[in-house]
């Protein structure tokens, strides 16, 4: 029975985490490296309630409930009564199997690890603990607080009853929870970033401009924002991390990055975050 849920990273996913799970009623304990990277994270949930309180959407007192349950520190061995473990750190292999490894000498045995990666092996994860049935993929969508799916990712030993526990929180936290095998790129990155890929090839070869490439698959294909658009709030780095991962995990070259994909992050032209990318910010 999961009661208390431990999330590793205060960042954008991390606190996002935290805040659902706080809101479902679970006490949380969110840990970061850094004093003010909680802190930050803490800020953000706090804002995050506010907006909700005043759009009317969740009390005053149920905002006061949810935070009064998040726990914050820098020491990852308060995680170690934590039912469940959701690890939302950089997509790193040796960051997340070191805080795997850790985890599993930290946790009680019973302890469920999940890992909000969007492209890394959830095997090779479980890898690097002494539980690999108690190892699974929860990964969350951007922004977490308002959208719906969990894309629950089994590793190559992860048991049903993991799948099963992990499902049900989901539920509770007001989710959607769909389930898929490990493989590069699980389901949702493997089907999105080829997109996004086909789209920036497109602009490569002179075929449209990007506001009429986002405007086409928003207005034939129904899509809320246009795939060039999505790569900049997405982060362009990242998906090029995403196509490598593709590229190389299924060595097929029609996942190959497109040459301006990979030149635009070579200057440093991430999205939104740099404040230029297929659009300026």
């Amino acid at each position: 029975m999961i009661q208390k849920i431990g999330v590793i990273g205060a960042g954008q996913m991390g606190n996002g985490i935290a805040q659902v799970a706080a809101c479902a009623g679970y006490d949380v304990v969110m840990v970061d490296i850094k004093d003010e990277y909680v802190e930050k994270g803490l800020g953000t949930i706090q804002f995050s309630l506010g907006k909700l309180v005043s759009k009317e959407r969740m009390s005053q007192a149920d905002a006061d409930a949810a935070l009064s349950r998040i726990e914050t520190g820098t020491d990852r061995q308060a995680c170690a009564e934590c039912d469940l473990v959701v690890e939302a750190v950089p997509e790193i292999l040796e960051l997340k199997t070191s805080i795997f490894s850790e985890l599993d000498s930290i946790c009680k045995p019973e302890t469920i690890l999940a890992s909000n990666t969007s492209s890394i092996s959830i095997t090779t994860i479980a890898e690097s603990t002494n539980r690999p049935d108690k190892v699974i993929g929860m990964h969350f969508m951007n922004p977490v607080p308002i959208m719906k799916l969990v894309e629950v990712i089994n590793g190559g030993q992860t048991s049903s009853e993991t799948n099963s526990a992990v499902n049900e929180a989901a539920e509770k936290m007001g989710k959607i929870a769909l389930s898929c095998n490990d493989a590069p790129g699980f389901v949702s990155n493997r089907i999105l970033c080829p997109m996004l890929n086909e789209a920036i090839l497109t602009l490569q070869e002179g075929v449209a401009e990007p506001e009429a490439i986002d405007g086409i698959m928003k207005l034939g294909m129904n899509h809320p924002i246009g795939p060039l658009a999505l790569s900049d709030l997405i982060g362009l780095d990242t998906v090029l991390h995403i196509m490598n991962v593709l590229h190389e995990g299924l060595g097929d070259d029609k996942y190959a990055p497109a040459p301006l994909l990979v030149s635009m992050v070579e200057e440093g032209k991430l999205g939104r975050k740099t404040g230029q990318g297929f659009y300026t910010y």
